[in-house]
């Protein structure tokens, strides 16, 4: 009787432990994916510029927070995209002052190129998203939604 109370007991815990098992991607696919979803590519084809924004969160925070395409002009849009850029890539080329992990390459940005509506809008987008996540100031302006 206790041999099979004890086969019993094996085999239960044995049937308990099967049924508690979830199958997960490989640790390189999660992986791939979480890359993917972080990464925005911004492209204006007809002009040939291009932005790619690595940052943990932006693309979620664009899509839930952000104010929508149109709200702002492109005008407005690029006199802060100046402003921001300036100070960025003095903050890069200071790197004892200021953070190399946050600063760490300069943004190519001219004024009186026009780089259209759409890079414009997600690069000031992730400007505000940068300073309200790391708590930082690009410019004398409150970084606000």
């Amino acid at each position: 009787m206790k041999l099979v109370l004890i086969i019993l007991i094996v085999c239960s815990s044995i049937v308990g432990c099967q049924s508690s098992k979830t199958t997960t991607p490989p640790q390189d696919e999660r992986l791939a994916n979480v890359k993917d979803s972080d990464t925005v590519t911004i492209a204006n084809d007809e002009l040939e510029y291009q932005i790619i924004i690595i940052e943990p969160g932006f693309n979620f925070w664009l899509a839930s927070r952000a104010r929508p395409e149109g709200f702002y002009s492109q005008n407005y849009l690029e006199n802060r995209n100046l402003i921001y850029v300036i100070e960025w890539n003095n903050r890069v080329n200071q790197p004892f002052r200021y953070n190399p992990d946050l600063y760490e390459m300069q943004i190519d940005y001219q004024q009186g190129i026009d780089y259209g509506y759409e890079v414009n809008y997600k690069l000031y987008n992730y400007f505000i998203y940068f300073q309200l996540t790391y708590k930082q100031r690009l410019g004398p302006f409150v970084p606000r939604i």
